[in-house]
């Protein structure tokens, strides 16, 4: 039915906006109830418009019903009513009216505040995800199980553990002091980073890349870069790190939602347009003096999606590979860059580097140690792809290391 799409689409873009503004006016004690009166007043929304038809403005219904649920629900809260007492005696009319302001501006602001809220450093990484996820991307607790490859309980419990730890600590929604913006903007862009991964390499089963993640984490990055203090050099490094990496989606999977190796893209497939925007966004990174890791990710993403071949391509990778480790060194950015020490035409060293690493508990690492080897020994290229083949999480990837298993055999 038209008006359960229409509601759905209102939901993953208006529940972050009610909910965060609800949450700055009255605190993170009734975090759980704002969520809940969000969600009664989508729930109110299914049933009057599948009998009286979709109003002429969704959203401004949706807001002044979510108002409305709001003062109904707080002035029967007894925390309320001392809030009412405390203001009547302040006040010479003795009249007390809630006004929840739901503009434009006090909505971004909400939102902003609210992300820097969750990113707090008292939270541990996988709670500041699941609270991105849940609310300020409208995710149901369904759904960030499967992001999470976990269960509702197990999430319900570490969303709650995360919410009372909120509370306790007396976080408030607020910017950060300016002085403090670029040490508290790291544990926002490292959540987004999460978040955006979590779609690229999705560790559900089901599907190999989760684009709906992806596409939250870049309408996340998108409200710090509308925000003068916090378009910072680096959330443009990271834009245009995804950018560049979303631009490849359709070339990644085939009809069936299998992943094609880089290598075997349609680059025709890549997208020009989002390739343009990284370029956009990764001059935008260049105005700092500050290098992050975020700088040369999306340097080494902006190679990637030139078209030409050549050891020249993946020389400038390389390169960007190796400041990257001295940067912030990941074991898997030093597995990739085995990868690029390959291509630019070091094989054997590549393997050696490759080996070193020892990420035995890790499905990508055999996969790659088998690619490395397709040059010198098919034997042991098969025994990796077939130690890969056990580790390996999603059936997609299954089926791209059965493949080259069968093309060897």
């Amino acid at each position: 039915m038209k008006e359960n799409q229409l509601i759905s689409n209102l939901f993953r873009n208006e529940f972050s906006k009610i909910v965060s503004v609800l949450v700055k006016h009255f605190g993170f004690r009734h975090m759980e109830n704002a969520e809940d009166i969000v969600s009664e007043t989508f729930l109110s929304a299914a049933q009057q418009w599948g009998v009286h038809g979709i109003p002429d403005n969704p959203t401004g219904w949706l807001y002044t019903v979510a108002k409305n649920k709001s003062k109904d629900f707080f002035k029967r809260d007894h925390l309320f009513q001392e809030k009412i007492s405390k203001e009547i005696q302040r006040t010479s009319d003795h009249q007390y009216e809630l006004e929840i302001d739901l503009s434009e501006k006090n909505i971004t602001d909400s939102q902003l505040q609210m992300m820097f809220a969750i990113c707090h450093p008292s939270l541990a990484p996988e709670a500041q995800v699941g609270l991105a996820l849940r609310i300020l991307c409208g995710f149901g607790i369904e759904e960030i199980a499967n992001a999470f490859l976990s269960n509702k309980e197990t999430i319900n419990k570490r969303l709650l553990r995360a919410k009372n730890k909120l509370r306790d600590n007396n976080i408030q929604m607020e910017f950060p002091p300016e002085d403090e913006i670029k040490s508290r903007l790291k544990s926002v862009l490292s959540t987004i980073y999460l978040l955006f991964n979590e779609g690229y390499h999705s560790s559900t089963q089901k599907t190999a890349i989760r684009k709906e993640l992806c596409a939250e984490a870049m309408r996340l990055n998108l409200l710090l870069l509308e925000v003068e203090l916090t378009n910072q050099p680096m959330c443009n490094g990271l834009m245009s790190l995804m950018c560049f990496h979303a631009s490849r989606f359709d070339a990644r999977q085939n009809a069936d939602g299998e992943i094609i190796l880089y290598e075997d893209q349609d680059r025709s497939l890549w997208n020009s347009d989002l390739i343009k925007r990284g370029e956009f966004y990764l001059q935008n990174a260049a105005k700092g003096s500050h290098l992050s890791k975020y700088h040369l990710e999306a340097a080494i993403a902006y190679w990637h999606c030139q078209k030409e071949v050549g050891e020249e391509k993946w020389e400038h990778i390389l390169q960007n590979y190796n400041l990257l480790l001295q940067l912030e060194y990941s074991p898997i950015a030093a597995l990739n860059r085995t990868y690029a020490l390959s291509k630019s035409g070091h094989s054997k060293k590549a393997i050696e580097e490759a080996e070193k690493l020892k990420l035995n508990n890790n499905h990508f690492y055999f996969s790659l140690l088998g690619e490395l080897y397709l040059k010198v020994s098919k034997k042991k290229a098969k025994e990796n792809f077939e130690k890969a083949l056990l580790l390996v999480k999603t059936e997609q990837d299954r089926k791209v290391i059965e493949e080259k298993i069968r093309v060897l055999n």
